[in-house]
């Protein structure tokens, strides 16, 4: 088992959320709720990776991220 980060941005004209994942470029989906988004997130990463696999590509690993507080 692979765990990747997914990045939720809310869209506020249309609703819902588009969905990238860091680690694998273009990987990317949408759902309207973040249940949804998270089972096509999966989704998409297996089918991605699927892919890789397919096309003898190497699989990367999760990016590492952090998060930081500034003053605003």
């Amino acid at each position: 088992m692979r765990k990747y980060t997914i990045i939720l941005e809310a869209d506020p004209e249309e609703g819902g959320y588009t969905v990238t994942v860091p680690a694998l470029p273009g990987c990317v989906t949408q759902g309207e709720t973040v249940e949804q988004c998270i089972e096509r997130a999966r989704e998409a990463i297996a089918s991605y990776l699927a892919g890789l696999i397919a096309d003898g590509e190497p699989i990367p690993d999760d990016v590492r991220t952090a998060q930081v507080e500034v003053a605003a």
